[in-house]
């Protein structure tokens, strides 16, 4: 399915921001190529016609196709960074703010599953100095989450014997939606954020609220 197509559940395109326009159709263009077919499989051919442009224009917004995924991947992970602080900086219990990470988080990873899936998954791609920078953003992603169960640790709110390796398993168990998520499936990107948000409490002992 294009991203064209995705469920959104009212969240913005994160390629809205790009101009001029037909460096944004490029974008959308390479997301679908990878997408579909895997970046090695894919040509600045394959993605120029996608866009409706010739080979020749693509070169006016990107140098290469690697510079393409460069682009698809900031502005990917800069979206999932700002989800999970977003939810991580809100006002709340731990056990508050890890389900609400844990929803936005999946939610948009069903409903921007083919955008999910590039940027997640075709990192190795990368150059060294572009991978290294998304790498940076990673961690951050990975620094917020481990804050809130670090906090619900500390207050009593969470059982979590080894918190590092707990966090890895959440954003796993997020991004992984990514994969499978289909939109004709029996569950909306809503409802599988809220069910893997009560799986997750259930992974880190959340203590119940107080009546």
């Amino acid at each position: 399915m294009s991203t064209a197509q995705e469920t959104t559940g009212g969240e913005v395109e994160p390629w809205e921001q790009v101009t001029p326009d037909a460096a944004r159709r490029l974008l959308v263009a390479a997301v679908e190529a990878f997408a579909e077919r895997g970046y090695h499989a894919t040509t600045t051919r394959d993605i120029a016609g996608r866009a409706g442009m010739s080979p020749a224009a693509l070169y006016i917004h990107y140098k290469t196709k690697e510079e393409l995924l460069h682009r698809i991947s900031r502005i990917g992970h800069d979206k999932a960074l700002d989800i999970l602080r977003t939810a991580a900086r809100a006002e709340g219990s731990p056990a508050e703010r890890l389900a609400e990470a844990v929803r936005s988080f999946v939610r948009w990873h069903a409903g921007r599953r083919t955008t999910a899936r590039v940027v997640q998954y075709e990192l190795d791609a990368l150059g060294p100095d572009a991978r290294a920078e998304i790498l940076a953003l990673r961690r951050q992603v990975d620094a917020e989450v481990r804050g809130i169960v670090e906090e619900g640790v500390a207050a009593g709110d969470f059982d979590v014997p080894d918190v590092q390796g707990t966090t890895l398993a959440i954003l796993s168990l997020c991004i992984d939606v990514a994969r499978w998520f289909n939109v004709g499936g029996p569950r909306t990107p809503d409802e599988v954020g809220a069910l893997y948000a009560d799986l997750v409490l259930r992974m880190v002992a959340a203590r119940p609220a107080a009546a």
